[in-house]
């Protein structure tokens, strides 16, 4: 695609740093648009570990999740203070687009007003399926759910989809209808969903057709060294969920106890999947923690290959992806967007969801065939370099910027 012209575009989400996929979207997303001669506004809360930016005195307080008081558990619902800074920062910076990505919870359908009121064209990267499901998720209680199909949120609070909490449930329930009647699919007017899956998905449970599209991430596999040799170890890296199938995966690695597994990140469930290790008394299980950039990169370099066995709708896989770009292969639970990722067989395999007499049969495989797993990485890469480019994901993205401005008579 060529440019016809230059914009100037709000990058708008709740982290200004790498924490988990969506912010790493949100930050390739203004690498990517300012390489090709687009000014990019970020806006986020304020947090210590952003990146600088000269427009970091705009960005609001965060909303305190850990200790939250009365103020917080308001501003998690609706967040005026977002609103005003928004305000502030649009009349010192007019832009041509607003750009959205997770911004519930913190931000708040609170910014849509100061956005719509300018007339300003809002596109939203969808990450999750907020917007048809309270928690995110579409996963409840160990299963997939699918209760508040309809917009019928109510339903998130009688099944405590939320760790099983009345309360919690509620509040996300609550939150739910506020941001829906505040416009968070009527006021936005184009959506990106990040896989075909992800769009179906969202059309199906209540997200009008015309106004989702699907852009897939990209990832640059060519900024990435690619691995040589073979590895010496099974790798995880993500967040530490009942969601991601670790503990599928930990039963399935007590099938091929000759070899090493690392678990590499963190979160809810850590302390939780230690605590089973330790009782089945496996000794080829490793915890690194959150690691990140060359540190994280050489890890799955010296890998046999990544696991991915989630056990929810995942709406891309960008590690999967991202494991693939450094020709190490991948094992992934066929599901949801990650059923769009790999070639079953040809650089990774697939298996059934939480199915841990499969997951451990491949991993065995991959264990006793280590030169032809590093031959299947190699076919990872090389299908990464094809298929998921930043040049495809700005030509794709660029044409619905031009859609929405053209809608907007902009």
């Amino acid at each position: 695609m060529t440019d016809t012209r230059k914009l100037t575009v709000l990058d708008a989400g709740q982290n200004y740093w790498l924490r988990g996929g969506s912010d790493k979207v949100l930050l390739d997303l203004e690498s990517l648009l300012t390489t090709h001669g687009h000014e990019v506004i970020p806006f986020a809360t304020s947090q210590e570990r952003n990146l600088p930016t000269k427009w970091s005195s705009y960005f609001p307080a965060t909303v305190d999740f850990e200790s939250p008081g009365v103020g917080d558990f308001a501003r998690y619902l609706f967040n005026p203070q977002a609103a005003n800074a928004l305000d502030s920062l649009l009349d010192t910076k007019p832009v041509d687009i607003a750009h959205l990505h997770i911004y519930y919870g913190q931000l708040t359908t609170s910014i849509l007003k100061p956005l719509r009121k300018r007339g300003i064209p809002i596109v939203q990267t969808c990450h999750e399926y907020k917007l048809v499901c309270p928690v995110y998720t579409l996963y409840a209680h160990g299963e997939v759910c699918e209760r508040c199909q309809g917009h019928r949120f109510w339903k998130a609070t009688a099944n405590r989809c939320n760790r099983g909490s009345l309360a919690r449930s509620a509040l996300s329930t609550v939150e739910s209808y506020i941001s829906r009647w505040l416009g968070n699919i009527d006021y936005v007017d184009h959506f990106m969903a990040v896989s075909e899956f992800t769009r179906e998905k969202m059309i199906e449970l209540g997200v009008p057709a015309e106004k989702v599209s699907t852009v897939y991430n990209f990832v640059e596999a060519e900024n990435y060294e690619p691995a040589k040799g073979i590895g010496e170890y099974f790798l995880f890296f993500g967040r530490l969920d009942e969601t991601k199938g670790v503990f599928t995966l930990l039963e399935a690695m007590r099938e091929v106890p000759e070899c090493e597994l690392l678990f590499v990140g963190e979160g809810a469930v850590r302390s939780e999947l230690e605590d089973r290790v330790a009782e089945l008394g496996m000794n080829n299980v490793r915890f690194l923690g959150y690691k990140s950039g060359e540190e994280l990169h050489r890890l799955v370099r010296g890998s046999i290959c990544a696991v991915m066995p989630s056990r929810w709708y995942e709406t891309f896989g960008l590690s999967a992806a991202e494991a693939l770009s450094q020709s190490r292969p991948v094992i992934a639970s066929r599901i949801g967007g990650l059923a769009e990722v790999l070639e079953d067989g040809v650089d990774g395999f697939y298996v059934r969801p939480n199915d841990v007499e499969a997951l451990a049969e491949k991993l065995r495989w991959m264990s006793e065939h280590r030169e032809k797993a590093a031959e299947m990485g190699r076919a990872g890469r090389a299908n990464m370099l094809e298929k998921f480019t930043a040049q495809r994901f700005y030509d794709y993205t660029m044409t619905v910027y031009e859609k929405v401005l053209a809608a907007k008579g902009r």
